[in-house]
Protein backbone atom coordinates (compact mmCIF):
# COMPACT_ATOMS: atom_id res chain seq x y z
CA UNK A 1 0.00 0.00 0.00
CA UNK A 2 1.50 3.35 -1.04
CA UNK A 3 2.48 5.94 1.57
CA UNK A 4 0.00 8.47 0.19
CA UNK A 5 -2.86 5.99 0.52
CA UNK A 6 -1.87 5.21 4.12
CA UNK A 7 -1.78 8.89 4.98
CA UNK A 8 -5.18 9.43 3.40
CA UNK A 9 -6.57 6.44 5.31
CA UNK A 10 -5.12 7.74 8.59
CA UNK A 11 -6.62 11.19 8.03
CA UNK A 12 -10.01 9.69 7.19
CA UNK A 13 -10.06 7.44 10.26
CA UNK A 14 -9.06 10.29 12.59
CA UNK A 15 -11.76 12.57 11.14
CA UNK A 16 -14.42 9.88 11.50
CA UNK A 17 -13.37 9.07 15.07
CA UNK A 18 -13.91 12.71 16.04
CA UNK A 19 -17.63 12.52 15.18
CA UNK A 20 -20.04 11.60 17.97
CA UNK A 21 -23.36 11.24 16.12
CA UNK A 22 -24.44 8.62 13.60
CA UNK A 23 -25.37 10.86 10.66
CA UNK A 24 -22.07 12.83 10.56
CA UNK A 25 -20.19 9.53 10.89
CA UNK A 26 -22.03 8.05 7.89
CA UNK A 27 -21.45 11.16 5.76
CA UNK A 28 -17.75 11.14 6.64
CA UNK A 29 -17.47 7.46 5.80
CA UNK A 30 -19.06 7.66 2.38
CA UNK A 31 -17.02 10.73 1.45
CA UNK A 32 -13.80 9.05 2.61
CA UNK A 33 -14.61 5.87 0.66
CA UNK A 34 -15.21 7.84 -2.53
CA UNK A 35 -11.93 9.75 -2.12
CA UNK A 36 -9.80 6.73 -1.20
CA UNK A 37 -11.03 4.60 -4.10
CA UNK A 38 -11.13 7.42 -6.64
CA UNK A 39 -14.80 6.77 -7.44
CA UNK A 40 -17.13 9.14 -9.23
CA UNK A 41 -20.05 7.96 -7.14
CA UNK A 42 -20.19 6.40 -3.68
CA UNK A 43 -22.94 5.28 -1.34
CA UNK A 44 -23.31 3.71 2.08
CA UNK A 45 -26.42 1.65 2.62
CA UNK A 46 -27.88 0.48 5.94
CA UNK A 47 -30.59 -2.20 5.54
CA UNK A 48 -33.84 -2.06 7.48
CA UNK A 49 -34.15 -5.87 7.66
CA UNK A 50 -37.33 -5.87 5.57
CA UNK A 51 -35.93 -5.74 2.03
CA UNK A 52 -35.25 -2.00 1.91
CA UNK A 53 -32.67 0.48 3.12
CA UNK A 54 -33.21 2.38 6.34
CA UNK A 55 -30.57 4.83 5.09
CA UNK A 56 -28.77 5.22 1.76
CA UNK A 57 -26.24 8.05 1.86
CA UNK A 58 -24.49 9.10 -1.34
CA UNK A 59 -21.49 11.16 -2.41
CA UNK A 60 -20.86 12.57 -5.87
CA UNK A 61 -24.53 13.20 -6.67
CA UNK A 62 -26.31 16.53 -6.48
CA UNK A 63 -29.40 17.02 -4.33
CA UNK A 64 -31.46 17.55 -7.49
CA UNK A 65 -30.27 14.26 -8.97
CA UNK A 66 -31.01 12.37 -5.74
CA UNK A 67 -34.51 13.86 -5.63
CA UNK A 68 -35.12 12.99 -9.29
CA UNK A 69 -34.26 9.32 -8.68
CA UNK A 70 -37.13 9.01 -6.21
CA UNK A 71 -37.44 6.66 -3.20
CA UNK A 72 -34.53 4.75 -1.67
CA UNK A 73 -33.53 1.61 -3.60
CA UNK A 74 -34.46 -1.88 -2.46
CA UNK A 75 -31.86 -4.35 -1.21
CA UNK A 76 -31.91 -6.43 -4.39
CA UNK A 77 -29.40 -7.20 -7.14
CA UNK A 78 -25.81 -6.19 -6.42
CA UNK A 79 -26.98 -3.91 -3.63
CA UNK A 80 -28.40 -6.92 -1.84
CA UNK A 81 -25.36 -9.09 -2.56
CA UNK A 82 -23.21 -6.89 -0.34
CA UNK A 83 -25.56 -7.53 2.60
CA UNK A 84 -25.68 -11.33 2.33
CA UNK A 85 -22.09 -12.19 3.21
CA UNK A 86 -18.85 -10.49 4.31
CA UNK A 87 -17.36 -10.97 0.81
CA UNK A 88 -16.48 -7.95 -1.33
CA UNK A 89 -17.55 -7.71 -4.99
CA UNK A 90 -15.57 -6.06 -7.79
CA UNK A 91 -16.42 -5.96 -11.49
CA UNK A 92 -15.32 -3.85 -14.49
CA UNK A 93 -18.90 -3.53 -15.73
CA UNK A 94 -21.84 -3.69 -13.36
CA UNK A 95 -24.18 -4.62 -16.20
CA UNK A 96 -22.30 -7.89 -16.83
CA UNK A 97 -22.50 -9.10 -13.24
CA UNK A 98 -24.95 -12.03 -12.72
CA UNK A 99 -26.71 -10.16 -9.91
CA UNK A 100 -27.39 -7.09 -12.09
CA UNK A 101 -31.15 -6.65 -12.54
CA UNK A 102 -31.00 -4.38 -15.61
CA UNK A 103 -33.31 -1.83 -14.04
CA UNK A 104 -32.58 1.84 -13.29
CA UNK A 105 -34.78 4.79 -12.38
CA UNK A 106 -35.00 7.06 -15.44
CA UNK A 107 -32.88 9.76 -13.77
CA UNK A 108 -30.19 7.32 -12.59
CA UNK A 109 -26.73 8.04 -14.04
CA UNK A 110 -25.07 5.36 -16.17
CA UNK A 111 -22.54 3.32 -14.19
CA UNK A 112 -19.99 0.66 -15.19
CA UNK A 113 -17.09 -0.25 -12.90
CA UNK A 114 -18.21 -1.32 -9.45
CA UNK A 115 -16.71 -2.10 -6.03
CA UNK A 116 -18.89 -3.24 -3.15
CA UNK A 117 -17.59 -3.87 0.38
CA UNK A 118 -19.72 -5.05 3.33
CA UNK A 119 -19.33 -3.42 6.76
CA UNK A 120 -19.31 -6.18 9.35
CA UNK A 121 -19.77 -5.81 13.13
CA UNK A 122 -19.86 -8.75 15.56
CA UNK A 123 -20.18 -11.22 12.68
CA UNK A 124 -23.16 -9.50 11.02
CA UNK A 125 -23.30 -7.23 7.98
CA UNK A 126 -24.65 -3.91 9.28
CA UNK A 127 -24.03 -1.81 6.14
CA UNK A 128 -22.10 -1.72 2.88
CA UNK A 129 -20.03 0.60 0.71
CA UNK A 130 -21.05 0.92 -2.95
CA UNK A 131 -18.51 2.56 -5.29
CA UNK A 132 -18.95 3.04 -9.04
CA UNK A 133 -17.10 4.52 -12.01
CA UNK A 134 -13.40 4.47 -11.14
CA UNK A 135 -11.91 7.81 -12.24
CA UNK A 136 -8.68 7.67 -14.24
CA UNK A 137 -8.96 3.92 -14.89
CA UNK A 138 -11.31 1.42 -16.48
CA UNK A 139 -12.05 -0.43 -13.24
CA UNK A 140 -11.26 -0.66 -9.54
CA UNK A 141 -8.15 -2.64 -8.62
CA UNK A 142 -7.03 -4.87 -5.77
CA UNK A 143 -5.42 -1.86 -4.04
CA UNK A 144 -8.76 -0.02 -4.08
CA UNK A 145 -10.48 -3.06 -2.60
CA UNK A 146 -7.89 -3.40 0.19
CA UNK A 147 -8.26 0.28 1.08
CA UNK A 148 -12.05 0.14 1.27
CA UNK A 149 -11.98 -3.14 3.22
CA UNK A 150 -9.65 -1.50 5.71
CA UNK A 151 -11.97 1.51 5.91
CA UNK A 152 -14.94 -0.84 6.38
CA UNK A 153 -13.30 -2.36 9.47
CA UNK A 154 -12.94 1.12 11.00
CA UNK A 155 -16.44 2.02 9.80
CA UNK A 156 -17.98 -0.87 11.75
CA UNK A 157 -16.40 0.39 14.99
CA UNK A 158 -17.29 4.03 14.27
CA UNK A 159 -20.95 3.26 13.48
CA UNK A 160 -21.38 1.05 16.56
CA UNK A 161 -19.70 3.63 18.83
CA UNK A 162 -21.82 6.48 17.47
CA UNK A 163 -24.98 4.41 17.96
CA UNK A 164 -23.98 3.63 21.55
CA UNK A 165 -23.30 7.30 22.26
CA UNK A 166 -26.69 8.30 20.83
CA UNK A 167 -28.46 5.63 22.89
CA UNK A 168 -26.59 6.82 25.98
CA UNK A 169 -27.70 10.39 25.33
CA UNK A 170 -31.27 9.24 24.79
CA UNK A 171 -31.21 7.38 28.10
CA UNK A 172 -29.84 10.47 29.82
CA UNK A 173 -32.68 12.54 28.38
CA UNK A 174 -35.24 10.00 29.59
CA UNK A 175 -33.66 9.96 33.06
CA UNK A 176 -33.68 13.76 33.17
CA UNK A 177 -37.32 13.90 32.11
CA UNK A 178 -38.18 11.37 34.83
CA UNK A 179 -36.33 13.46 37.40
CA UNK A 180 -38.16 16.63 36.35
CA UNK A 181 -41.46 14.74 36.43
CA UNK A 182 -40.69 13.66 39.99
CA UNK A 183 -39.84 17.25 40.91
CA UNK A 184 -43.13 18.45 39.45
CA UNK A 185 -45.05 15.73 41.27
CA UNK A 186 -43.25 15.95 44.60
CA UNK A 187 -42.92 19.69 44.83
CA UNK A 188 -45.03 21.84 42.54
CA UNK A 189 -48.09 19.56 42.45
CA UNK A 190 -48.07 19.35 46.26
CA UNK A 191 -47.90 23.13 46.45
CA UNK A 192 -50.84 23.43 44.07
CA UNK A 193 -52.79 20.84 46.08
CA UNK A 194 -52.07 22.92 49.17
CA UNK A 195 -53.41 25.97 47.36
CA UNK A 196 -56.69 24.20 46.68
CA UNK A 197 -57.10 23.07 50.28
CA UNK A 198 -56.21 26.51 51.65
CA UNK A 199 -58.69 28.19 49.30
CA UNK A 200 -61.44 25.82 50.41
CA UNK A 201 -60.59 26.49 54.06
CA UNK A 202 -60.66 30.26 53.50
CA UNK A 203 -64.01 30.01 51.77
CA UNK A 204 -65.43 28.05 54.72
CA UNK A 205 -64.13 30.57 57.25
CA UNK A 206 -65.28 33.71 55.44
CA UNK A 207 -68.77 33.59 56.91
CA UNK A 208 -67.82 32.92 60.54
CA UNK A 209 -64.21 33.94 61.27
CA UNK A 210 -62.87 36.83 59.21
CA UNK A 211 -59.48 36.83 60.99
CA UNK A 212 -58.83 33.16 60.31
CA UNK A 213 -60.01 33.56 56.73
CA UNK A 214 -57.54 36.43 56.27
CA UNK A 215 -54.70 34.21 57.50
CA UNK A 216 -55.66 31.50 55.03
CA UNK A 217 -55.75 34.01 52.17
CA UNK A 218 -52.27 35.22 53.17
CA UNK A 219 -51.10 31.60 53.16
CA UNK A 220 -52.56 31.26 49.66
CA UNK A 221 -50.22 34.01 48.48
CA UNK A 222 -47.20 32.31 50.09
CA UNK A 223 -47.97 28.95 48.54
CA UNK A 224 -48.55 30.51 45.13
CA UNK A 225 -45.19 32.31 45.33
CA UNK A 226 -43.39 29.11 46.34
CA UNK A 227 -44.97 27.17 43.46
CA UNK A 228 -44.02 29.94 41.02
CA UNK A 229 -40.43 29.94 42.30
CA UNK A 230 -40.03 26.20 41.84
CA UNK A 231 -41.63 26.30 38.40
CA UNK A 232 -39.13 28.98 37.32
CA UNK A 233 -36.25 26.80 38.51
CA UNK A 234 -37.53 23.82 36.54
CA UNK A 235 -38.04 25.95 33.42
CA UNK A 236 -34.44 27.18 33.70
CA UNK A 237 -33.25 23.57 33.93
CA UNK A 238 -35.21 22.71 30.79
CA UNK A 239 -33.80 25.68 28.87
CA UNK A 240 -30.35 26.57 30.27
CA UNK A 241 -28.07 28.99 28.42
CA UNK A 242 -26.09 27.25 25.71
CA UNK A 243 -22.96 25.62 27.09
CA UNK A 244 -21.58 25.39 23.56
CA UNK A 245 -21.84 29.14 23.02
CA UNK A 246 -21.05 30.47 26.50
CA UNK A 247 -19.14 27.78 28.38
CA UNK A 248 -19.56 26.36 31.86
CA UNK A 249 -18.42 29.38 33.87
CA UNK A 250 -20.77 31.84 32.12
CA UNK A 251 -23.68 29.39 32.34
CA UNK A 252 -23.12 28.87 36.06
CA UNK A 253 -23.03 32.64 36.62
CA UNK A 254 -26.37 32.99 34.84
CA UNK A 255 -27.86 30.13 36.84
CA UNK A 256 -26.72 31.66 40.14
CA UNK A 257 -28.09 35.06 39.13
CA UNK A 258 -31.45 33.49 38.26
CA UNK A 259 -31.57 31.67 41.62
CA UNK A 260 -30.72 34.87 43.47
CA UNK A 261 -33.65 36.67 41.81
CA UNK A 262 -36.14 33.83 42.15
CA UNK A 263 -35.39 33.05 45.81
CA UNK A 264 -34.40 36.59 46.82
CA UNK A 265 -31.40 35.07 48.61
CA UNK A 266 -27.68 35.93 48.45
CA UNK A 267 -25.44 33.30 46.86
CA UNK A 268 -21.69 33.90 46.87
CA UNK A 269 -20.00 32.82 43.65
CA UNK A 270 -16.26 32.30 43.19
CA UNK A 271 -14.93 30.98 39.87
CA UNK A 272 -11.21 30.66 39.19
CA UNK A 273 -10.18 31.86 35.73
CA UNK A 274 -8.39 28.58 35.03
CA UNK A 275 -11.33 26.36 36.03
CA UNK A 276 -12.41 24.16 33.13
CA UNK A 277 -13.29 20.61 32.10
CA UNK A 278 -13.83 18.80 28.78
CA UNK A 279 -16.91 20.13 26.89
CA UNK A 280 -18.64 16.73 27.04
CA UNK A 281 -18.45 16.85 30.87
CA UNK A 282 -19.94 20.33 31.25
CA UNK A 283 -23.68 19.40 31.17
CA UNK A 284 -23.29 16.91 34.04
CA UNK A 285 -21.13 19.31 36.08
CA UNK A 286 -23.82 21.97 35.61
CA UNK A 287 -26.56 19.53 36.71
CA UNK A 288 -24.70 18.53 39.88
CA UNK A 289 -23.98 22.15 40.80
CA UNK A 290 -27.63 23.07 40.15
CA UNK A 291 -28.92 20.15 42.23
CA UNK A 292 -26.67 21.05 45.16
CA UNK A 293 -27.68 24.72 44.99
CA UNK A 294 -31.37 23.78 44.80
CA UNK A 295 -31.03 21.61 47.91
CA UNK A 296 -29.36 24.42 49.83
CA UNK A 297 -32.06 26.91 48.82
CA UNK A 298 -35.08 24.66 49.38
CA UNK A 299 -34.11 22.50 52.34
CA UNK A 300 -31.14 23.91 54.28
CA UNK A 301 -32.73 27.06 55.77
CA UNK A 302 -29.29 28.61 55.30
CA UNK A 303 -28.22 32.20 55.82
CA UNK A 304 -25.12 31.79 53.68
CA UNK A 305 -24.68 29.77 50.47
CA UNK A 306 -21.47 29.68 48.47
CA UNK A 307 -20.50 28.07 45.15
CA UNK A 308 -16.82 27.75 44.26
CA UNK A 309 -15.29 26.39 41.04
CA UNK A 310 -11.52 26.01 40.70
CA UNK A 311 -8.77 23.86 39.22
CA UNK A 312 -6.75 21.77 41.64
CA UNK A 313 -4.02 19.23 40.77
CA UNK A 314 -5.35 18.63 37.26
CA UNK A 315 -8.98 18.31 38.36
CA UNK A 316 -11.99 20.60 38.29
CA UNK A 317 -13.39 21.08 41.79
CA UNK A 318 -16.92 22.45 42.31
CA UNK A 319 -18.04 23.10 45.89
CA UNK A 320 -21.46 24.14 47.18
CA UNK A 321 -21.48 24.99 50.89
CA UNK A 322 -24.16 26.34 53.23
CA UNK A 323 -24.51 27.10 56.95
CA UNK A 324 -28.00 25.61 57.24
CA UNK A 325 -29.63 22.98 59.42
CA UNK A 326 -27.62 20.11 57.95
CA UNK A 327 -28.57 16.43 57.96
CA UNK A 328 -27.10 12.98 58.51
CA UNK A 329 -26.07 11.64 55.05
CA UNK A 330 -26.12 8.07 56.40
CA UNK A 331 -29.54 8.28 58.04
CA UNK A 332 -32.26 5.89 56.85
CA UNK A 333 -34.62 7.49 54.35
CA UNK A 334 -32.25 10.26 53.25
CA UNK A 335 -31.89 8.75 49.77
CA UNK A 336 -35.65 8.71 49.28
CA UNK A 337 -35.96 12.44 50.01
CA UNK A 338 -35.78 14.97 47.21
CA UNK A 339 -32.05 15.65 47.63
CA UNK A 340 -30.86 13.95 44.45
CA UNK A 341 -27.82 12.45 46.20
CA UNK A 342 -27.89 9.24 44.19
CA UNK A 343 -28.20 10.99 40.81
CA UNK A 344 -25.38 13.39 41.71
CA UNK A 345 -23.10 10.50 42.68
CA UNK A 346 -23.97 8.61 39.49
CA UNK A 347 -23.13 11.66 37.36
CA UNK A 348 -19.81 12.06 39.18
CA UNK A 349 -18.88 8.41 38.57
CA UNK A 350 -19.85 8.68 34.90
CA UNK A 351 -17.41 11.58 34.59
CA UNK A 352 -14.61 9.58 36.23
CA UNK A 353 -14.82 11.77 39.31
CA UNK A 354 -16.06 11.77 42.88
CA UNK A 355 -18.81 13.42 44.90
CA UNK A 356 -18.33 13.96 48.64
CA UNK A 357 -21.18 15.17 50.88
CA UNK A 358 -20.20 16.40 54.34
CA UNK A 359 -23.08 17.41 56.61
CA UNK A 360 -24.01 17.40 60.27
CA UNK A 361 -27.20 18.40 62.01
CA UNK A 362 -27.03 22.08 62.87
CA UNK A 363 -23.67 22.61 61.17
CA UNK A 364 -24.50 23.03 57.49
CA UNK A 365 -23.64 21.00 54.38
CA UNK A 366 -20.76 20.94 51.89
CA UNK A 367 -21.04 19.14 48.55
CA UNK A 368 -17.77 18.72 46.63
CA UNK A 369 -17.57 17.43 43.06
CA UNK A 370 -14.15 16.58 41.56
CA UNK A 371 -13.77 15.58 37.90
CA UNK A 372 -10.83 15.35 35.47
CA UNK A 373 -10.07 18.69 33.84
Amino acid sequence: MQRGALESMSEAVLAIAAEREVQPVLRRLVGSARELAGARYAALGIPDGEGAFAQFITAGMSDDLIAAMGPLPRTHGLLGAMLESPESHRTPDIREHPRFRGWWPSAHPTMRSFLGVPIVARGSVIAAFYLTDKEGAEHFGEEDQRLIEMLAAHAAVAIENARLLERSRELSIVEERNRLARELHDSVSQKLFGLVLTAESAQTLLGRDAGAAEEQVARLGELAQEALTELRELIFELRPPSLDDEGLAATLRKQVEMLRRVHDRPIELRISGAAACPPESEPDVLRVAGEALGNALRHAEAERIELRMESRDGRLVVTVADDGIGFDPEAAGVRSRRLGLTSMEERARALGGTLVVVSKLGEGTTVTLEVPS
